[in-house]
């Protein structure tokens, strides 16, 4: 208890000071006024003031797909030997020019099924998705369900 009595007279000159030098939150308050309407129109008058919001962008457009290959059945064993309908999810890059780049499989349903996928995306083209109507490249997840075909 004394050693925290001693520490806090020791410490109080050093803490006064440092209150003394920062600028009190009511000075900074006092120093800021509201424009008045006078002022207010003699900066419309300069052109300094815009009576519509100023926007940032047009908005973000995903891509979209506009061309599709069916995805082959491997030939020792075709789709209509699974019993159960697959889904596989395709992580990919959309770039530019609406090619998928830098695919890989975030949802398998086993080697030979996901193989076939790959190949059938990576022939898959888009419309480029777009940022204030300029075309970027986009990431994109692709859920693909496999039925067989009977």
């Amino acid at each position: 208890m004394r050693k925290a009595l001693l520490a806090t007279f020791l410490l109080s000159p050093v803490l006064l000071s440092a209150q003394a030098n920062s600028p009190a939150p009511s000075q900074v308050a006092l120093a800021a006024r509201p424009a008045s309407p006078a002022e207010l129109g003699a900066a419309a008058d300069r052109g300094t003031a815009t009576n519509k919001p100023l926007r940032i962008s047009t908005g973000v457009i995903a891509p979209k797909l506009i061309h599709s290959v069916s995805v082959n059945s491997d030939a020792t064993r075709p789709w209509t030997d699974v019993a159960t309908n697959k889904s596989v999810t395709v992580g990919m890059i959309i770039d530019q020019t609406g090619k998928p780049t830098d695919l890989k499989i975030i949802k398998s349903a086993g080697p030979v099924v996901d193989h076939n996928v790959l190949e059938a995306v990576s022939q898959y083209r888009f419309q480029p998705g777009t940022v204030s109507n300029q075309p970027i490249d986009f990431p994109l997840n692709l859920e693909i369900n496999l039925t067989a075909a009977r």
